[in-house]
């Protein structure tokens, strides 16, 4: 029996051309309309906005901002997986205080926007507010877009009993917040939002106003200590009984210190804009893939020896927490994803650091333990890991402008401001 060569054209022809031609044509289309490139009959169609809810429509959600960034030299494409996570109601535990819903702009077929509506009802209870967040937020340079995604959210909102729109947002404090409005030509992460230059004069131009900023600073690694620095943390330790430690894997997962940290978390960052405390799901599952994962050289736990309590984690009184930049692994993926040898990148990162710059994400000391320079000793010891590894940078997470107490520790290092970052607010 002769083979049925058809089996060929099935199996590898037809990939092919997909790989080739349709998908290329296909993003064609989408960047065609991006940069207003489009013709003008295409222009004047109707923009259609389709709800989005199934795993394969979320991944057309995620992978159209990872398509309209492809130019951009400044921007990385984010975690696929990550990003699905955290949209999909059964793998996301803060859907157990929050709703969504998310949308897409269809303009002759093609995607041009999409955003998600959120309210958290935590936050809005303990804040006293009313407020459906928009978040995940990426566009075409068309205002009849932007506009009919944003009324998606207001509608959604009005459904609900809202009385004021705010974002960009995510779920909670630890998703990405605030829009890009200064440091467009600063390498972007994959912990805080980029976007293009445009989207502020879209969302000031649909009413909005500032709710509030943050900022992200660029530290040069000193070659040494500051030596005034070095001081400050020497008498500390010595006055009282404050150390930094570094702790196992074992000790975070299986020690309860993993969750003693989160709990400081929650409890350091209570008072920040729309914050609301991490549910003990969310805490289960952040130990697993966040500690987890972590280079535990690069986190540093602060203790206070001189606590004297049963269970041995009271003696944790604060932390730092730094991971290698990720930006140029996930650059190399194209897309954000792990296969085929996305991973690869990724793993190459966390092993053998080859970047300059690391992320510094998290800094949080007890209120009463502040007035005692605490943080210092946090600074102190990372900067020393930082060295072996060769780093040059260190770039902060978005903290916010009025935070004073945070933004005054760098005072010491050769640091300045990069990146700010705005959310927004309006009455429904």
């Amino acid at each position: 029996m002769p083979f049925p060569y058809y089996i060929y054209v099935i199996f590898y022809l037809i990939p092919l051309l997909c790989k080739f031609f349709f998908v290329p044509l296909y993003f064609e289309r989408v960047s065609s309309l991006r940069y207003g490139l489009a013709d003008a009959g295409k222009m004047t169609v109707m923009i259609e906005i389709r709800t989005i809810s199934t795993p394969k429509e979320i991944g057309r959600f995620i992978d159209f901002r990872t398509e309209l960034y492809k130019d951009d030299p400044y921007a990385v494409p984010y975690l696929f997986s990550d990003e699905k996570n955290t949209l999909l109601p059964g793998s996301n535990p803060a859907f157990d205080f929050c709703e969504a819903e998310y949308y897409m702009a269809f303009r002759d077929g093609c995607p041009v926007g999409r955003v998600a509506a959120i309210i958290n009802r935590h936050a809005n209870e303990k804040w006293g507010r009313k407020n459906v967040r928009f978040g995940y937020f990426d566009f075409v340079d068309d205002m009849e877009v932007s506009a009919a995604l944003i009324e998606k959210v207001r509608e959604y909102g009005r459904r609900r009993g809202m009385d004021t729109i705010i974002g960009p947002m995510g779920f909670t404090d630890l998703d990405r917040e605030g829009m890009l409005v200064e440091g467009f030509d600063v390498m972007a992460t994959m912990h805080a939002n980029h976007n293009y230059a445009y989207y502020q004069r879209h969302i000031e131009a649909l009413g909005f106003t500032k709710d509030n900023d943050w900022v992200q600073q660029l530290v040069k690694v000193p070659e040494q200590v500051p030596e005034k620095f070095a001081k400050i943390t020497s008498l500390i330790a010595k006055r009282y009984r404050i150390v930094p430690r570094k702790l196992t894997k074992r000790d975070l997962l299986k020690g309860g210190y993993g969750r003693r940290f989160f709990h400081i978390l929650n409890e350091c960052y209570k008072n920040l804009y729309e914050f609301s405390e991490l549910s003990e799901a969310q805490i289960d599952k952040l130990i697993k893939e966040y500690l987890g994962m972590a280079d535990l050289n690069l986190v540093t736990f602060i203790f206070d020896e001189s606590v004297v309590s049963s269970d041995p984690t009271e003696q944790m009184v604060g932390f730092g927490v730094s991971f290698p930049s990720f930006s140029k692994a996930l650059r190399r993926t194209g897309n954000g994803k792990m296969l085929p040898f996305g991973w690869l990148h990724m793993l190459r990162t966390l092993l053998f650091h080859d970047t300059d710059t690391v992320d510094l994400l998290l800094i949080g000391v007890l209120p009463e333990y502040r007035a005692k320079g605490a943080n210092a000793l946090a600074f102190d010891d990372l900067i020393r890991w930082y060295h072996k590894y060769k780093f040059r940078y260190a770039l902060t997470l978005a903290m916010m402008e009025t935070n004073d107490g945070v933004l005054s520790a760098w005072q010491h290092f050769d640091a300045r401001t990069v990146k700010r970052l705005r959310s927004y607010k309006a009455a429904l």
